[in-house]
């Protein structure tokens, strides 16, 4: 198993999806490591020699944030919004949708499951037959 950046990539896959394993590399990105790197799309993560291990990590940590890197840097950008106030920020706060979608009816994903409000239904007497 190859492992880089500290994520173990799947042996029997294609490296270019390998790759994707990698928080903050998507298929586009790994395409274009490789393409620098000058190794084959097609090949299997098995079939990488150390050589191309070794350039794929040295272009991956030069160039790219990943990781836990990539997961700070997102934390410290929605905490700069709520700090300086902006209206993304406040929506973050309170777990809202950000961009712009309606809240009425939609947006279970971000607010959670329903909220059952305080009024109950009477229960209807049995009446006579």
């Amino acid at each position: 198993m190859a492992r880089i950046s500290g994520v173990f990539l799947p042996k029997e896959k294609r490296v270019e999806y390998g790759l994707t394993y990698i928080y903050g590399i998507g298929l586009k990105t790994s395409k274009d490591i490789l393409k620098e790197v000058k190794v084959s799309p097609d090949t299997r993560v098995k079939d990488l020699t150390g050589a191309e291990i070794a350039s794929i990590q040295k272009l991956i940590s030069q160039d790219y944030l990943i990781g836990g890197d990539l997961k700070k840097e997102i934390t410290m950008n929605i905490k700069r919004l709520a700090d300086i106030g902006a209206y993304r920020g406040s929506r973050h706060r309170k777990s809202l949708p950000v961009r712009g979608q309606r809240t009425k009816t939609n947006a279970r994903t971000r607010k959670g499951p329903k909220k059952v409000s305080g009024i109950v239904a009477k229960k209807k007497a049995p009446g006579k037959k």
